[in-house]
């Protein structure tokens, strides 16, 4: 191995989900012993993971390195973190990995900086969570969760785009999107994190990036009814391009950028996370398709599917800014027992014609073909 292809901060992973594992075992395969730790809430899950070496509840049959520490104290790991990551006075820094569920971000992000306090020189923090949540009358991105917890200044950015756990943890290759308001620190963690099959984009349009991040487990449950009623390759092509118009209109009412519309973190992890038989949202849909209980579907993934609580939030911020966004506002119907899809489906393709280009895509387009 080259230096260039080493992991070459200290790391930190909170939780040991799917995500949070498979990310915590690509990194530590390039690592030192003990430079890259994974914490877990419940001691008896670190318990599992160290007799075993396996996460065989989220992940299962991928080994765990032997480089890689296991936590099940998250002040000790926290502050085991800071000590690794101060230790070389010429080059400090590390990152810190929020890999949980999207409900867990706020008191994740505030045990970080309880414990801490503001960043030390070099470290940063990343989330990898996905989803868009309704409080009140506010809507929240994770980046607002993760603000409004930290009570100290951290460079922070999302680590999305098109990947599933199972195939980064085997080393397969992926292309992600590091997104920040902060260009500089985004482009700090693409060249942290590339290496060994990944390969990490910056942007610094992290509202396209969460929109897009959202949308898609959206459009993913409305692909997985789609397959389920056996509606053929040609209306999942349909859905999906439709789907991203819908984002992208969403995207102009919001002041994202049109063109990341086409990047990674937007049509990259729509395609993959609605067409992928890995995909937890697409088998909700399949599951619907089929008239089961959405209930007995979730508890049969053992996973949270993001898609089923970021609908009803994207469609009343839709609706906040008078966006039409007919597919998500189907599938809150559907997940909330309203009709039924086959009615869904008929009320959506009865829908008037309009024009196809209309100006969120036009405007998409126009800004790819600028030099």
């Amino acid at each position: 191995m080259t230096v260039s292809e080493r992991f070459s901060v200290p790391a930190l992973i909170l939780g040991a989900g799917a995500w949070g594992t498979a990310l915590a075992i690509h990194w530590s395969k390039r690592a030192q012993p003990g430079q890259v730790s994974l914490w877990a809430r419940r001691p008896e899950h670190v318990k599992e993971l160290e007799a075993t070496r396996l996460n065989q509840r989220y992940l299962p049959g991928a080994k765990l390195p032997d480089t890689l520490d296991l936590s099940p104290n998250l002040k000790a790991a926290l502050l085991a973190f800071r000590e690794r990551s101060q230790c070389d006075a010429k080059t400090p820094g590390g990152l810190i990995v929020l890999a949980c569920p999207v409900a867990g971000l706020s008191q994740l992000s505030a045990e970080v900086t309880e414990t801490l306090g503001p960043a030390q020189p070099g470290e940063g923090l990343l989330w990898l969570s996905k989803g868009l949540v309704q409080d009140g009358d506010a809507f929240c991105w994770p980046s607002d969760l993760v603000r409004r917890a930290m009570k100290a200044d951290w460079p922070m950015a999302a680590l999305t785009g098109p990947s599933f756990a199972m195939e980064v943890a085997k080393g397969l290759p992926c292309a992600l999107t590091a997104a920040s308001t902060d260009l500089g620190f985004a482009r700090r963690l693409s060249r942290i994190c590339h290496g060994g099959g990944m390969r990490v984009y910056a942007s610094d349009d992290l509202l396209g990036a969460e929109l897009g991040g959202a949308v898609k487990n959206i459009m993913a449950i409305a692909a997985g009814v789609a397959d389920g009623l056996g509606l053929g390759a040609n209306a999942r092509a349909a859905l999906l391009t439709r789907g991203l118009a819908e984002t992208a209109r969403l995207a102009v009412a919001l002041g994202a950028r049109p063109e990341s519309m086409l990047g990674l973190a937007v049509l990259g992890d729509l395609v993959l996370t609605a067409t992928g038989d890995l995909s937890r949202n697409r088998r909700v849909g399949l599951g619907l398709a089929k008239g089961e209980p959405l209930q007995q579907i979730l508890q049969s993934l053992g996973h949270v599917a993001e898609g089923v609580n970021a609908s009803r939030a994207v469609a009343g911020l839709a609706r906040f800014h008078q966006v039409d966004m007919p597919i998500v506002q189907a599938v809150c119907q559907l997940l909330s027992g309203e009709q039924s899809a086959k009615a869904i489906l008929s009320e959506l393709l009865s829908r008037d014609p309009v024009d196809e280009l209309d100006v969120s895509i036009a405007e998409a387009a126009k800004d790819l073909s600028t030099p």
